[in-house]
């Protein structure tokens, strides 16, 4: 999504109706519908690489590549790695259901094609050196025969001197009598940022129920997102806006270049009614106002969880520049995602 379209599609809409922890992780065997100890990947794999792409000093951009993997039939993926070297931002990892394969690295618009479920389906978002998604076990990514991949590379050089950067993501493929459940894709953020120059300040905490028709979901594993600016990311897991909440993602030494993934064992559990409780923290070092964009040099307050058993993945945004605040999950039946679709291009 062109996350800065946003603030222009919904200034047309009228409105309808923490403690210092230690990382909140489970274990590295999170379990999934059935608890077989069987094996989780039959060693076949795939890979899709990017660049490497040469970066100037200031230089920031947002590129990708399209790519088939080259799989024969249908498959299903219960481990999915990614790589990334030199001045990287972010990767987002998409799962494309038309187009034509695009190898050399080109000019893309951010978070491209995540409303509209027609054109694609985002699978993985990291800004971890080597990171990995391990799905809990009989989980799984479903590929088509010769599947088409775009990977989508952000990267900044804050530097003095040229660079480079270059990535990588690998798909490990799991048993078909092993698959149970499909995996999903969950983004939830608030956008309403505005950082005084020269202070510290906290967004949140943010109260987002998920939608009906995520209701009985489990979510596996989540990571917190901020800009360089960010300082620290927590969420609470809770079964209701007033109920007492869990921390499930809370670092001592929270690290927004390196943000961990948290993996949960069990998933947590989301019955009707239930969400997240979510909080970003920054310090604006600068001498100007900092606000809510794509750039790095601008700032987020977003993280990113992944599910089962999918009902499709899901942009959730929490807003309060409308009275009584607004949460809305895209894409789906509300008239305001067709509008942020069309500010954003779509059909």
């Amino acid at each position: 999504m062109r996350i800065a379209a946003l603030a222009i599609a919904l200034s047309g809409v009228t409105t309808v109706p923490a403690v210092g922890l230690t990382a909140c992780t489970g274990s590295s065997a999170p379990q999934g519908p059935d608890a077989d100890p069987g094996p989780d990947t039959t060693g076949e794999t795939f890979e899709v690489t990017f660049g490497p792409v040469a970066v100037p000093a200031g230089g920031e951009n947002t590129q990708c590549v399209q790519k088939r993997l080259g799989n024969l039939d249908h498959k299903w993926i219960g481990k999915l790695h990614t790589r990334l070297e030199g001045v990287s931002h972010h990767l987002i990892v998409y799962r494309l259901a038309e187009g034509e394969e695009r190898p050399e690295p080109f000019e893309c618009a951010p978070f491209i094609d995540t409303l509209d479920p027609r054109k694609g389906t985002p699978l993985m978002v990291s800004q971890i050196r080597a990171e990995s998604l391990d799905m809990p076990f009989g989980v799984a990514l479903g590929i088509e025969a010769d599947q088409l991949v775009r990977l989508e590379m952000h990267f900044v050089n804050p530097g003095d001197f040229d660079d480079s950067v270059s990535a990588s993501a690998i798909f490990e493929v799991l048993p078909d009598a092993q698959f149970q459940a499909e995996a999903g894709f969950l983004f939830i953020g608030n956008p309403d940022i505005e950082l005084p120059p020269g202070q510290a300040f906290t967004l949140g905490p943010t109260w987002f129920p998920l939608p009906p028709e995520l209701t009985d979901v489990k979510v596996f594993a989540m990571t917190g997102h901020t800009h360089h600016l960010g300082t620290d990311v927590r969420i609470e897991h809770a079964p209701a806006r007033e109920g007492a909440g869990t921390p499930v993602y809370a670092y001592d030494r929270w690290d927004w270049e390196e943000p961990p993934m948290a993996t949960f064992t069990p998933p947590l559990a989301m019955p009707a009614g239930a969400g997240f409780r979510f909080s970003c923290s920054w310090s604006n070092t600068t001498a100007r106002s900092v606000g809510f964009g794509e750039s790095a040099e601008d700032e987020m307050c977003f993280f990113w969880s992944y599910y089962y058993p999918s009902q499709g993945h899901k942009v959730c945004l929490h807003t309060d520049q409308f009275a009584g605040g607004l949460d809305i999950c895209c894409p789906g039946p509300d008239p305001i995602c067709a509008l942020i679709l069309d500010q954003l291009g779509g059909p």
